[in-house]
């Protein structure tokens, strides 16, 4: 499947039911209406389309182990909680609880698009994430700077 660069950064509500819209932006990015939905790393979700996530999940699976104890916990943390989510007529996915509540996911949402997946954040966490971290990227900027001209 081909998809074109998911990106841009968007403000959507979570409904009582779970349910959140997909920018028009990214569905448009997305071919099919099928995507890969799993616990990010900063207590985001990742959402992936279905290619995406085939090419993620299998190159995590080959560098790890399950002979491994760290192997077997990015196992349990990415792959094992993933789950396809139906895009619906309304441009809809439904996000399953357990995954709402780790990413503690209430009204407001911030939806990142990251080139080839989708970042979901709750809109508060997300906020305290870059308070906590601004020094941080500025320092990556300017080591980044060093090899990337602009």
């Amino acid at each position: 499947m081909v998809f074109s660069v998911l990106s841009g950064e968007f403000v959507n509500n979570i409904d009582e039911k779970g349910r959140i819209m997909i920018p028009v932006k990214l569905r448009a990015a997305i071919d099919g209406d099928s995507l890969i939905l799993t616990r990010g790393v900063d207590q985001c979700l990742w959402l992936f389309p279905v290619s995406e996530w085939q090419k993620v999940s299998q190159q995590i699976m080959s560098a790890t182990s399950i002979l491994q104890a760290r192997a077997r916990m990015i196992q349990r943390r990415i792959i094992a909680p993933a789950q396809e989510t139906e895009i619906d007529r309304s441009g809809r996915i439904n996000i399953a609880p357990v995954l709402r509540s780790f990413a503690q996911l209430k009204k407001e949402c911030v939806i990142l698009g990251i080139n080839n997946y989708i970042e979901i954040w709750d809109e508060e966490v997300y906020q305290k994430y870059w308070e906590e971290n601004e020094a941080d990227f500025q320092k990556a900027a300017e080591e980044l700077g060093k090899i990337v001209s602009v």
